[in-house]
């Protein structure tokens, strides 16, 4: 009984670390975009990435929202037009660091 309250009242006494569910892709202008859900309980936050390929090097710009939605496929959904938003409005700046990798 004590252990359904716990959970109930979320003092299960595990901390519930959000854990990356698998990658969707989409092709954007030159860029792949990457859906990546963090399930987090029984919800998922908005994550993503941004890649281009220059050459030989990947250069990736990943992204985590405060956004939590009910479904996978909503999350998934809104990673693309966030991501799709992203590109449009940071437009060539968007790699222009010459960065690998970095948030945005």
């Amino acid at each position: 009984m004590a252990s359904f309250l716990s959970r109930l009242f979320g003092r299960s006494g595990k901390t519930d670390a959000p854990t990356v569910t698998p990658e969707e892709k989409e092709i954007y202008k030159d860029l792949v975009l990457v859906a990546t859900p963090m399930a987090e309980g029984s919800q998922f936050r908005l994550a993503g990435r941004i890649e281009k390929q220059e050459g030989d090097v990947l250069l990736v710009r990943t992204f985590i929202r405060a956004d939590l939605f009910t479904s996978r496929d909503d999350t998934v959904a809104a990673a693309f037009r966030k991501a799709r938003q992203i590109a449009d409005q940071s437009g060539t700046s968007l790699f222009a660091d010459g960065a690998q990798s970095r948030s945005v």
